[in-house]
């Protein structure tokens, strides 16, 4: 409550604070553009100019405006300075001799404060009972007249401020004046009120700042997450890649100890072949020289029968890497990175989702709302309908209550069943009459479906999308500062398009078209589901 009522001091003095000395008005008055200075201040600073501009705004008049004190914010300053700003000394008895004891009332006829026991005559003597006690205070001039040196009994309405009776019968005889009493009698409401507008400008301003801090809490927080699952994401990377190094390795290592225990064994048998051979070649050497034919002929049989001999290529056809279980394992790899990576994306969108609810005054008399507005769908009659600047005439569209300015939001659609449709975004100023081309160059930030599997992305020109699969409920991400706009299929978790690079500057909201029946085909309607995180 101390905080509270900390920040509310604070709040308020900034209102009742005058632009120029940065300190609470004293006799304030408006300019004719709405801002409120001292009275000395703005005066000094036209003084000083040759031309006469608001301080604050810079707006210029063509003449000096008349400076009027404005009472009521006058009133609530010199409250709030009494409250707050000034800490009230002590005022003392006049009279007292020797100890000055508390003033009790002060005199404005007489000019003095008095104790409780030095203000008994002014109760009991019939003349000084006709004189006027108000509250004691330091500074008495601001209760007596400084050109008569008479007390402040009357106020003057034309002129806006308190005069003695005197100057009522002089310098404002013809003006309209009334005692003080009555005066301040009636502004008392006002005053009640502007105190209870003030009250609620401070409310209002605290809960933004208590909300403002609740959205950077919140922020942060949701940071805090990502980044944990960003991390949690890429450390399965990491894992992963590391066991498919290890595999990898591993199957190398084998095939190549195979691949070493072949050719050892290949060299081995050659060396063999060629000891065998060499044997051959000396006795054939020999044999080049007997003269023993019967023995040459004998054995010739036998010298020229083939010797069995390796190929070299043996090793080169068992030394081949079989790859195929090292690509099936990068492929279950591949394809569990993409499933975490596109459910940690989606996810991450769905943080923003946001209630998404169909607005009646926006949508094409043929179109049909469901009582929840979570629903629409094509009639076959055309209502009549209000023709109020909000609402398309001609295409069958129909956009949300909610719009956003800021952020990012997220919200989905289910497109089940349906041959024909159009979803995106569109800023709050586009054309809603006659023949539309949605595009961001008119405002429109769309995807549309056609004729049953024709995808396509309403860009300056249009873009042809292949997906997968047909999307049964589609996922719409919009990131206002990033200047991004996504779609996304919700089951299948896949990006369906991105537009990036936008520059957004007005609210944007949520557009939807069911597109025509087409003899029924297309007669399932577009539902906004509740975002399932």
């Amino acid at each position: 409550m101390m905080a509270e009522s900390l920040t509310s001091k604070q709040t308020m003095s900034e209102e009742l604070k005058c632009s120029i000395c940065l300190d609470v008005f004293t006799d304030p008055v408006s300019t004719p553009c709405g801002h409120n200075f001292c009275k000395s201040c703005l005066s000094q600073c036209w003084n000083n100019s040759q031309t006469y501009k608001c301080p604050f705004c810079k707006q210029t008049f063509n003449k000096k405006p008349e400076l009027k004190i404005n009472t009521a914010l006058r009133q609530v300053a010199q409250l709030f300075k009494e409250q707050f700003c000034e800490t009230k000394s002590e005022v003392l008895c006049d009279i007292c001799d020797d100890k000055k004891m508390k003033a009790l009332k002060m005199c404005l006829v007489c000019q003095s404060s008095y104790c409780q026991t030095h203000l008994e005559p002014h109760y009991r003597v019939e003349k000084l009972k006709k004189h006027k006690l108000v509250d004691p205070v330091e500074n008495l001039e601001i209760y007596v007249c400084q050109k008569h040196d008479k007390p402040l009994e009357l106020f003057c309405r034309d002129d806006q401020t308190c005069v003695c009776l005197l100057c009522a019968v002089t310098n404002h005889r013809n003006h309209n004046t009334v005692a003080v009493e009555e005066e301040s009698g009636e502004r008392k409401p006002q005053l009640l009120k502007m105190r209870s507008d003030v009250q609620q400008l401070i409310q209002d301003k605290t809960k933004r700042i208590h909300d403002i801090k609740h959205s950077a809490e919140l922020g942060k927080k949701t940071s805090e997450k990502e980044k944990a699952d960003s991390i949690e994401l890429f450390t399965d990377l990491m894992r992963s890649i590391e066991r498919c190094q290890s595999e990898l390795l591993k199957i190398m290592a084998q095939k190549q100890k195979a691949a070493d225990k072949q050719a050892e064994e290949l060299i081995k048998k050659l060396e063999q072949e060629i000891t065998e051979l060499k044997r051959r070649d000396s006795e054939l050497e020999q044999l080049s020289h007997t003269e023993d034919y019967l023995h040459l002929l004998q054995i010739y049989p036998s010298l020229i029968r083939p010797t069995a001999i390796s190929s070299s290529t043996e090793i080169i056809s068992n030394t081949h890497v079989n790859v195929v279980p090292l690509i099936k394992s990068l492929t279950q790899l591949q394809d569990s990175l993409d499933e975490k990576l596109s459910k940690s994306v989606l996810k991450r969108m769905q943080q923003y989702a946001v209630d998404v609810t169909l607005d009646a005054n926006t949508c094409y008399p043929k179109l049909i709302l469901s009582d929840d507005g979570k629903q629409v769908t094509y009639g076959d009659i055309k209502r009549e309908l209000p023709d109020n600047p909000e609402r398309f005439d001609s295409c069958c569209s129909v956009l949300a209550k909610e719009g956003f300015a800021s952020r990012k939001f997220y919200f989905e659609v289910q497109v089940k069943g349906k041959t024909d449709w159009d979803l995106g975004i569109a800023k709050e100023s586009i054309t809603r009459k006659g023949v539309i081309k949605g595009s961001p160059v008119n405002g429109y930030w769309i995807i549309v479906l056609r004729s049953g599997n024709q995808y396509i992305a309403r860009e300056s020109p249009s873009v042809s999308l292949y997906l997968r699969a047909k999307p049964q409920v589609v996922g719409v991400f919009v990131d206002y500062e990033g200047g991004l706009v996504s779609f996304y299929d919700v089951e299948s978790r896949s990006l369906i398009y991105s537009f990036t690079g936008q520059s957004f500057s007005e609210k944007l909201f949520p557009y939807f078209s069911p597109g025509t029946k087409q003899e029924g085909k297309n007669a399932a309607p577009l539902i906004i589901p509740n975002v399932r995180k």
